[in-house]
């Protein structure tokens, strides 16, 4: 029986060799030439119409048949909004079918056109995109829309996500700035051009293991070839001063080659006053003096932003681009005043002296970043190699003059000390990477690449006093600070879908490299560790409207080198910030399980974990009655909470998105000035619920109504005390979307100002925070050139693709 199934073989075998598989090829455009993602792809047999084979296309719109047999075959393409593509082939060799346009597919009610649209919030397991194009929001800038995006908390010069500092990208390119230099950016930058701000609360392995969230700024791309452009600027009134914004972008395509500029201007002017109590305190924790200080600040800014990219086409399968983001605050247009009127009571409310400070700042930045990247795809659809270098060149100097007069209760002068302070700081980045992505089948993929930064930056602080009239340098206040870090990482990443399950996992290792040095004291500080950052996610899809999922990550949070100088930096006679160089990383282990039901509700819980986690103490020096700023280490820390959040269409041209979140924080420290360990707890409550409405029929008229609040929260050493606030923005389109007009209110009510108070052990201060939150806001966008350019402005998108997503 063997020999003759040999023998049957061999009889075969010419007939096998003549037989040939065949690949067939494609891809699905709009009829505007946008990519159709995640669209369906059956084959049948042309002859009798049975099925052969199906498959989705890739977020190209891609798709490809392996394995068929020559024959004639009827390919169908569908899409949800989309009328039905129905095409015949008759296939006797390896080829493409070329490009399937799907026609929007639109239906006439009572004379009104109505076209699907995608909503305004998309929730996806690790992410939340909140769609800002053409809204409301469109003529503010980027800060501002951060404000209205959900679950992003910008406040008191911070921005927060699910409490922690998320890590800010553009484009999926890492902005290597500090909080406040990005609040800066942000502020100065339009958000024109923005086509969606993603909250991606659990960032797999490819993204940097620095920070908590990712916040991904998407923005706009040009699809068509041809040119179009805008010009654009709002006014924005504060409760004490004005704020501008003007710019114009303009981009171009050809066949293979597509440019972007965009350059915009922002002069600002900006009010603070704070109202700061302290209680110093003796050795029986008994109030021996009191400070009040009423504390104002007026800051003038002048922004430019310049945003540029190019890419070029080499061929169908290689891409070369190259871009750059640049951020100008000259010296001329960077100026801080700030005026302080301290009184000094005794225990008994009785005055004994007060004190006057003027600080006279000017500072100048200089933020250069570019990128060069280059994208290989590979013959097998969805196979890609991207290189990515990276150059930041950073420049950063201040001079303050700070003019301090004593008076004794009848304001007779007692003394006057002047003091001068000059500082600098340059950083140069360097940064390498390396992508691949690999499809293994239709269902599941494999990712890796390896990283390379390094950062290095000199700091330097010279004080000087003047004695006599005479100005000398304070040596014992003056130093140059040195920090080099390096940081080498590789990661994979492997998902897959079967069934109703669907896994995303991977693994980031980091090994860093870092060392500070101040010459003045020769502190030098080495040090060097290596640390594994698993991400993990889980979707169980129940059915078409149910799912439960589980979520996983480790992250770090690296000092900053400013954190890690260890040298005073005055900024008035008694308050100083200092470093330590002695910071560790703090560790973040967050879990999250989640359940959407009935597609637009779902529940959150989540746990976090925090390992030395870093904070800056107010500390208040009772001996020498001073204010130190210092960032430390605490002992542990960890919160847990439920989260909600539910995006829903009320009528026809009303739609409700609502967030709240109910969490716990607690945090384990010891005090600067012993060993005694203090613990410090709080329930919060954070709420965020946004209607978004059209008017006219052709839907040109739309408004936003947000109102936020958030509870008194803790963090270690600080209680901060509750807000809310209310805000309004219209927009009306004109002239076939040529043109927008935009309106908008934000904190009509004036109640996002806060307090903070520090109260424990022998730390007892407060303080009343006021700024200018509410404000009105008027907004111009004029567009020019080719009108059916959209700028990869996907209007036509659906719930249906971001689900398959």
């Amino acid at each position: 029986m063997p020999k003759k199934l040999l023998i049957y073989f061999f009889y075969l075998l010419p007939l096998i060799s003549v037989t040939q598989n065949f690949v067939l090829t494609g891809n699905v455009v709009d009829d505007r030439s946008f990519p159709v993602s995640f669209s369906n792809v059956v084959l049948y047999n042309a002859e009798n119409f049975t099925f052969v084979e199906g498959t989705t296309t890739n977020e190209n719109g891609e798709f490809q048949f392996e394995n068929l047999k020559p024959n004639n075959y009827t390919i169908i393409v569908s899409y949800l909004g989309f009328e039905e593509n129905k095409s015949t082939i008759n296939l006797d060799k390896t080829k493409s079918i070329g490009t399937i346009v799907l026609k929007e597919k639109i239906e006439t009610l009572d004379g009104i056109t109505v076209v699907a649209k995608r909503p305004t919030v998309n929730r996806l397991v690790d992410r939340l995109v909140f769609n800002v194009e053409n809204s409301t929001l469109s003529n503010n800038n980027v800060l501002d829309v951060l404000k209205y995006t959900p679950g992003v908390l910008v406040h008191d010069g911070k921005i927060t996500v699910k409490q922690s500092i998320p890590t800010v990208y553009i484009n999926d390119k890492k902005v290597h700035l500090s909080i406040s230099e990005i609040q800066q950016l942000l502020e100065g930058t339009s958000a024109n051009n923005i086509k969606s701000i993603e909250v991606i609360t659990n960032p797999s392995a490819k993204y940097d293991a620095e920070g908590g969230s990712v916040i991904n700024i998407v923005t706009s791309k040009n699809i068509i070839a041809g040119y179009n452009g805008n010009v654009f600027g709002n006014y924005t009134q504060g409760s004490e001063y004005p704020k501008y914004l003007f710019g114009t972008s303009h981009f171009f395509k050809t066949k293979k080659l597509s440019t972007y500029l965009n350059y915009s201007i922002a002069p600002r002017k900006e009010y603070l006053q704070n109202t700061e109590f302290i209680n110093f305190l003796d050795d029986q924790s008994l109030v021996k003096s009191i400070w009040e200080t009423n504390f104002e600040r007026t800051r003038k800014t002048r922004t430019h932003n310049i945003k540029a990219n190019i890419e070029y086409e080499l061929n169908d399968r290689n891409t070369l681009g190259f871009s750059t983001t640049i951020l100008v605050l000259p010296r001329d247009h960077n100026k801080t005043a700030s005026n302080s009127l301290t009184e000094i009571f005794d225990s008994s409310r009785i005055l004994d002296s007060t004190f006057k400070t003027l600080n006279r700042r000017v500072d100048e930045t200089f933020n250069l970043a570019f990128n060069l990247e280059y994208v290989h795809k590979f013959k097998k659809i969805g196979e890609k190699l991207s290189i990515n270098v990276h150059h930041t060149n950073y420049d950063f100097s201040s001079f303050q003059n700070v003019n301090t007069d004593y008076f004794f209760p009848d304001e007779s002068l007692i003394r006057n000390n002047i003091f001068q302070t000059f500082s600098s700081q340059n950083a140069k980045l360097y940064t390498g990477q390396i992508d691949y992505e690999l499809p293994i089948s239709n269902t599941s993929q494999f990712e890796t690449g390896i990283k390379i930064s390094n950062i290095g930056t000199g700091n330097i602080i010279t004080q000087y006093v003047f004695e006599n009239g005479v100005k000398k340098e304070d040596l014992l206040n003056s130093d140059t600070f040195l920090y080099d870090e390096t940081n080498y990482a590789a990661y994979f990443l492997y998902s897959n879908e079967w069934n109703k399950w669907s896994l995303k996992s991977g693994l980031r290792t980091e090994y860093t490299k870092i060392m500070g040095n101040s010459l003045s004291t020769n502190q030098i500080n080495n040090s060097k560790y290596i640390k594994f950052f698993p991400s993990l996610q889980i979707v169980n899809k129940l059915n078409d409207n149910n799912e439960i999922y589980f979520n996983y990550k480790k992250r770090i949070y690296r000092p900053r080198y400013s954190q890690l100088n260890p040298f005073k930096y005055f900024l008035n006679d008694n308050t100083y910030v200092i470093g330590d160089p002695n910071l560790k990383p703090q560790i973040d282990d967050v879990f999250t399980l989640g359940y959407t039901f009935n597609k637009n509700y779902t529940f959150e819980l989540y746990y976090r974990n925090e390992a030395n986690p870093t904070l800056q103490f107010i500390f208040q020096d009772n001996e020498n009655k001073q204010i130190i700023y210092k960032n430390t280490n605490t002992d542990t820390a960890f919160s847990y909470g439920l989260d909600f959040t539910t995006y829903t269409k009320i009528l026809p041209n009303w739609n409700l998105y609502l967030l709240s979140s109910f969490f716990y924080y607690k945090n384990k420290f010891f005090t600067l000035d012993s060993d005694e360990l203090f613990i410090a707890d709080k329930w919060s409550v954070y709420g965020e619920i946004t209607n978004s409405f059209s008017f006219l029929k052709d839907k040109s008229l739309s408004a936003d109504v947000l109102f936020t609040y958030i509870s008194a929260t803790n963090d270690g050493p600080t209680d901060t005390s509750s807000r809310s606030g209310l805000d309004i923005s219209m927009r009306k389109s004109l002239w076939n979307d040529r043109a927008s007009l935009n309106l908008g209110v934000t904190d009509i009510f004036n109640t996002q100002n806060f307090d903070n108070t520090v109260k424990y052990l022998n730390q007892n201060a407060y303080t009343k925070y006021r700024s200018e939150n509410r404000t009105f806001t008027f907004g111009f966008t004029y567009k020019f050139g080719n009108s059916y350019l959209k700028n990869n402005k996907k209007q036509i998108d659906f719930e249906e693709r971001d689900r398959l997503k």
